[in-house]
């Protein structure tokens, strides 16, 4: 059955009807009905559940992408937490119309439903303003923190909300709603009558009712008394008939009582009478009813004026939540069946080739020859569905496709869906699938136009993914078109469809083509089908058929353009797997499925005698085929398991590793944590041993300088030491052999490397035992060595230490010479001594100041061993110059102190004598 659809941009009810639709869709052989039918079961309400009835495929992308992503984002919100009931939802329209006429009041019911339709419009403003709900009620219950709607504050201003479209959806609803449902709201009471408090008026008449009606209980209640005495009531109660109270009296004694009747019981014998005392009062409560209904009729025109106010805001915020319905009912779908979000190639430049196409082959149509035949038509040079140049090459690819009325069903009994894979696209457009019968092959044609117009409607499609082009067709002969009433037999229904086809079909179309050629002779039903398949091959149409034919199997095999696939079955059973496989051929195996559905064996038997050699040759070959396929997937899963497990293992011993690796560092870290404790205990006993106090406290600070930094330098060695063990350095192999950097080029792997050499440094040679000065830099990791008078090149890794060049000393330094009277032999480089400036600037300092600096400085120079230093203080006042002076002359490391010449500064500086 065939829909053609007309375009309408006429808005429908709240939603617009879909733009640009697809004009031809065979909605019914797709069974699209029932899966909009099964979607409309997640919407919240009628409208949301019309909305999706009305769904159709559009071959407009921008609206297609569009409605996707606010698919998607509308998924992100209810994964994130929140849920939106819409149950209140409806069309506005009608009432908003009737509140604009002046005086007119709305129905009870009709503010009612007003206010939670406003109550809904607020949630949704709120959460869209601030991501959490400002009004209470039935419409948001659950809400996501406000990132989830807005960037945060601190983000760049170019940051997109991952809900940017339905922000910008909800762009109309600038004016509030929650003062109208409160509004509204704040007048009823819950089980829907007006409050009291609705307003002062009403508030003062309902107080005067009631103490009417009290007087006139009281009145009553005495009248009841009086004539109960004389037995002329029937019961001691007080009612009311006619808005007027009333009591009751029996019928053979009502001429005794004074009053006016209003009526009797069913059975006749109990009269309601009202008495004459009471008569004045039951008026004027009367009156006081006919107030109250006067004031709430006004109050009803004042809220129904409010509601003309708000009229614009309702029914834009109802056209609002009428497409959240349906987008939340299109999301919980996708949720339910796990769907995905599709792709399209960019179809623009494609579209309007297509029809220019479709412009010429409209050109050279000519007039069918009957019911039964073909038009003839012409092609041109892309009829074999190939793109204009520059145009990338679209794909219809489904990975793991399934069909979701299908699938529900199949949940429904506990059963387990099937997926299938298949893909076409240049130069294959037409798929032939053949197989067992109830093999899957009519399911993978549904499932394929299905996800296809799906994609296109704006619904997420069930599989793992999905990219197709955009289809302006789905066609489709699919079923038994059998007509009595139009003289149609099975066969001449299928040749009236197919000629139907023909003439709508353009490379855009997506045609399905269930058991093509069958219902004839099948001699001439497979010439038929093959000239069928060659047709739409040369339209360049999308094409997926079904069939048992040999034939349409041997010309998909030979035509380029086509693909063969195959509806699995099992090797030892021939029953169907439901499995699609790609690339070959399938075997029809009808005389296996009879057999297994239980036909006599006889028959079956007879049957496969009578089958031809050559047929029964094509069966086998395709048997083969699958078995030999069957254990190569077999095979293939067994290497995927086995390269998994060694992958286990492999990652399991690295972690071994890792952690017998940790164990050792740990212990080499206590060792030599241990043995740095003795050696600094040893060398501050070897310092104590000093009896000099001046020369003990130098030396006791530069040791702990040299101590802090051999320590610092021996964790770096320890470090780099652990990084080459870790790496595989210390092996002498390279970690990465496919790498062209090999292990001796990684710095942290060789930590026995002397890093920074300069020309001038003296060093030690490994291989000579020998002390060299380093004369220039050959290239790198080569240096020129001076040995004396002998220069040779030696490489980085022979060079055992380096230490820069000292100049020839002419006296031993103080600490030398206290080592040496003393007999302790202690060895300390200052690494500071060739940079040692020999004069210091205190200008500017105040005395404590330069005091401080003077002393810090001169400790330096006289473990430098400088013998002169030259203080600079200015002339000023001369305060700073005698207090410098007066210490100096006092100070232990000064030998004595003299006044520069004026070259030299003269008053401004002074001379220092450093002890030697």
């Amino acid at each position: 059955m065939s829909t053609d659809i007309q375009s309408n941009d006429v808005p429908t009810g709240l939603l617009d009807p879909t733009p640009s639709p697809v004009p031809h869709l065979d909605a019914v052989s797709l069974e699209w009905p029932q899966l909009l039918a099964l979607i409309t079961t997640y919407a919240s309400s009628q409208v949301g559940r019309d909305g999706i009835l009305t769904l159709l495929p559009s071959t407009d992308p921008a609206w297609i992408a569009h409605q996707h992503q606010l698919v998607h984002e509308l998924r992100t919100l209810l994964d994130s937490g929140i849920t939106l009931s819409l149950g209140s939802l409806f069309d506005p329209t009608e009432l908003a119309d009737k509140s604009q006429i002046p005086g007119a009041a709305l129905e009870l019911e009709e503010f009612q439903s007003i206010a939670r339709l406003a109550h809904a419009i607020a949630s949704w403003q709120s959460i869209i303003q601030n991501g959490a709900p400002q009004v209470s009620g039935q419409s948001e219950i659950r809400v996501p923190p406000v990132s989830i709607l807005r960037p945060g504050r601190d983000a760049s201003e170019t940051t997109k909300s991952p809900v940017s479209g339905l922000l910008d959806l909800s762009l109309p609803l600038h004016q509030s709603l929650k003062p109208l449902a409160e509004s509204i709201q704040r007048k009823f009471l819950p089980d829907g009558t007006l409050a009291d408090d609705a307003s002062p008026e009403l508030a003062r008449i309902r107080h005067a009712q009631q103490r009417q009606q009290q007087a006139i209980a009281a009145s009553l209640r005495a009248a009841l008394r009086r004539l109960s005495s004389d037995g002329q009531t029937q019961d001691e109660l007080i009612t009311i008939r006619g808005d007027r109270f009333v009591i009751p009296v029996k019928a053979e004694q009502k001429r005794r009582v004074s009053g006016v009747v209003h009526g009797a019981s069913s059975s006749g014998q109990t009269v309601y009478v009202e008495p004459l005392e009471t008569i004045e009062e039951n008026n004027e409560l009367v009156r006081l009813l006919e107030e109250e209904q006067a004031e709430i009729h006004r109050i009803f025109v004042a809220l129904t004026r409010l509601v003309a106010t708000h009229a614009p805001q309702l029914i834009a915020g109802a056209r609002i939540l009428a497409v959240l319905d349906t987008l939340q009912a299109r999301a919980r779908f996708a949720r339910e069946f796990n769907c995905t979000q599709p792709t399209f190639p960019d179809q623009a430049k494609q579209a309007n080739a297509d029809s220019n196409q479709n412009i010429a082959n409209q050109g050279g149509e000519a007039t069918a020859e009957g019911a039964g035949g073909f038009s003839p038509r012409k092609t041109s040079p892309r009829a074999e569905g190939a793109l204009a140049p520059g145009l990338p090459q679209p794909t219809l690819k489904l990975e793991s496709a399934r069909h979701p009325l299908l699938e529900k069903r199949l949940k429904a009994s506990s059963g387990e869906i099937i997926p299938f894979t298949i893909e076409l696209g240049h130069p294959a457009r037409q798929l032939i699938i053949s197989g067992p019968n109830a093999g899957g092959k009519t399911v993978t044609l549904k499932t394929a136009a299905l996800c296809a117009v799906m994609a296109q409607a704006g619904i997420p499609v069930p599989a793992a993914s999905a990219t197709q082009p955009i289809f302006t067709a789905f066609l489709a002969d699919i079923g038994d078109a059998q007509s009595i009433e139009q003289a149609l037999s099975t066969f001449s229904a299928h040749i009236v469809n197919l000629n139907r086809i023909s003439h709508l079909v353009t490379p855009s179309s997506l045609i399905l083509l269930d058991e093509l050629g069958s219902s004839t002779d099948p001699d001439e039903g497979s010439a038929l089908a093959v000239a069928v398949a060659d047709f739409f091959r040369t339209a360049g149409a999308w094409s997926l058929i079904s069939t048992h034919h040999t034939s349409l199997k041997v010309y998909a095999a030979n035509t380029p353009g086509v693909l063969n696939a195959a509806a699995g079955v099992d090797p030892d059973t021939l029953a169907p797997t439901y499995h699609l496989q790609l690339g070959i051929p399938g075997a029809s195996a009808g005389i296996a499925t009879a057999a297994r559905l239980g036909l006599n064996t006889a028959i079956i038997t007879e049957a496969r005698q009578r089958l031809s050699t050559q047929q029964a040759d094509i069966g086998r070959f395709l048997a083969n085929l699958h078995n030999q396929l069957t254990e190569l997937e077999s095979e293939r899963k067994a290497a995927r398991a086995e390269q998994y497990a060694l992958n286990q293992e492999r990652a399991r011993l690295t972690r071994e590793g890792d952690i017998e690796t940790k164990r050792r560092t740990k212990e080499l870290e206590q060792k030599l944590g241990s043995l740095l404790k003795d050696f600094e205990f040893q060398m501050r006993q070897t310092v104590s041993a000093i009896e000099d106090k001046g020369a003990q406290l130098k030396l006791s600070k530069e040791s702990e300088r040299r101590i802090a930094r051999l320590r610092r330098d021996f964790e770096e060695q320890f470090n780099s030491t652990v990084v080459a063990h870790r790496s595989g350095a210390g092996s002498g192999a390279p970690t990465d052999r496919s790498s062209s950097v090999g292990w001796k080029d990684d710095p942290n792997a060789q930590p026995h490397l002397v890093r920074n050499i300069a020309v001038g440094d003296q060093v030690r040679i490994k291989s000579m035992n020998r002390i060299g000065n380093i004369t220039r830099e050959l290239e790198k990791d080569l240096f020129e060595v001076a040995l004396g008078t002998l220069k040779m090149r030696v490489r980085r890794d022979d060079i055992a230490a380096v230490s820069p060049t000292d100049k020839p000393a002419t006296k031993e330094t103080p600490l030398a010479a206290v080592a040496k009277q003393k007999g302790v032999r202690v060895s300390i480089t200052s690494s500071a001594s060739d940079n040692m400036k020999t004069e210091i600037n205190l200008i500017g300092h105040t005395v404590d100041e330069a005091t401080n600096e003077l002393e810090k400085y001169l400790d330096q120079a006289f473990l430098a061993g400088l013998p002169r230093v030259r203080v600079i203080h200015g002339t000023g006042m001369g305060i700073l110059r005698r207090a410098l002076r007066d210490y100096l002359r006092t100070h232990p490391h000064v030998a004595g102190i003299t006044e520069p010449s004026q070259l030299e500064g003269g008053a401004g500086a002074t001379v220092v004598d450093l002890r030697q």
